[in-house]
């Protein structure tokens, strides 16, 4: 897709995707079976590892080795990042990328011998369980081998897979089908790229009741109405009270008491201490706050990675305020990101739930680019699978 040049200086990657950060690459796996709705996606570093950090803000977060990337701990760098659904059970996955890793001698160095590491691989988990109907169908250690495997053979910079895949195959938000989606951005001043990608299965709703517009479009000229005004465009009347009364009535079927979390990887080229990672990581919750409306509340366990290979300086000089560049385009990225995955995703009706789509409910949007993997963002609703 061809780079669009924003009013501050900011222009997206050539895939708009996390993948755009040169050395990142992303797998995902499905856990199998029928009544299964779930799975794993894993952000694969260069060998070698890259800085990272986190921010978690949910009241109910599902996490491992989180502590290990405190700046005041020892781990420097980290090989990998697991994305899972499954709840705490799917905390499992991260073992199958860490065996992984150790078969490689990608890992923290314990022993006189190059084999003998330990890897690092930090884990966050959304709650999906019974979503296709089977509780018991989760990712483990077999699912988190496959969406590194997957990772691994990508070609360099291939654009990232979006909407009910890898971990956002089961991912609802606010009662609306939800999932995986990306963006990224390149500084002008710098050349530096910053990307992200969310999973979207939050408590709060992607969607402003008063409009049916996608709260992380607002602002965004992809979304501009066709009559010159620069507003964004908004879905007719009649289409709006049908998917509110579609929602309703598919979130009365469904039963299941909100229990979700959003989850996001952020990544940049950018040269960042552990202390800046942390903060990157923070800031990027901006992006979550922008796109799902409320956020952060006990049922949600919302994390966030940052993952800098350090390929780029910030600045040329040492300006201490040249991270605020990258921290701004961190909280953009996550916002579109959130909005992709939105968009990508398609319905879903079976034993564990109704899930409609944004795009079933409002059907299709202007100036939208496709979505590698689910179809144009400009075509109509598919039929829900």
């Amino acid at each position: 897709m061809d780079s669009k040049a924003s009013a501050d200086g900011r222009k997206d990657g050539i895939t708009d995707g996390l993948t755009d950060v040169a050395g990142l690459r992303v797998g995902h796996a499905r856990v199998p079976g029928e009544g299964a709705l779930s799975g794993t996606t894993v952000v694969l570093t260069p060998e070698g590892g890259a800085v990272a950090a986190v921010d978690v803000r949910g009241g109910g977060p599902g996490t491992r080795e989180t502590d290990a990337l405190d700046p005041r701990n020892l781990v420097q760098r980290v090989e990998a990042v697991v994305l899972t659904g499954g709840s705490a059970y799917g905390l499992d996955a991260a073992s199958g990328v860490m065996a992984w890793l150790e078969e490689r001698g990608r890992g923290v160095r314990v022993g006189p011998e190059p084999t003998q590491v330990v890897p690092v691989v930090p884990a966050a988990c959304l709650f999906d369980l019974g979503r296709g109907g089977d509780w018991r169908a989760r990712p483990g250690a077999a699912t988190g081998r496959a969406a590194v495997e997957a990772a691994a053979a990508a070609e360099p910079g291939a654009p990232v897979e979006c909407g009910c895949v890898g971990a956002g195959t089961g991912a609802v938000v606010g009662g609306l089908r939800g999932g995986v989606g990306t963006a990224s951005t390149v500084l002008e001043s710098s050349g530096v790229t910053v990307g992200a990608l969310a999973v979207a299965n939050g408590v709060g709703s992607p969607v402003d009741p008063a409009t049916g517009v996608l709260y992380g479009a607002y602002g965004d000229t992809r979304f501009a109405a066709d009559d010159g005004s620069g507003r964004v465009a908004y879905p007719d009347p009649e289409v709006r009270a049908a998917a509110a009364l579609r929602l309703a009535e598919a979130r009365e079927r469904s039963g299941m008491p909100p229990m979700n979390t959003t989850l996001v990887v952020v990544g940049t080229d950018a040269e960042l201490t552990r202390a800046q990672a942390q903060k990157a990581a923070g800031t990027a919750h901006d992006g979550i706050a922008r796109a799902v409306r409320p956020v952060h509340l006990l049922n949600d366990g919302d994390t966030v990675f940052t993952l800098a290979t350090g390929a780029r300086p910030l600045s040329e000089g040492r300006d201490p305020l040249a991270l605020n560049a990258v921290l701004a385009a961190a909280a953009e990225v996550v916002a579109r990101a959130i909005v992709r995955a939105v968009l990508a995703a398609r319905d879903v009706s079976g034993p564990g739930g109704d899930f409609p789509s944004y795009r079933g409910l409002y059907g299709p949007l202007p100036g939208l680019p496709g979505v590698a993997g689910e179809g144009d963002l400009n075509g109509g609703a598919r039929p829900g699978r």
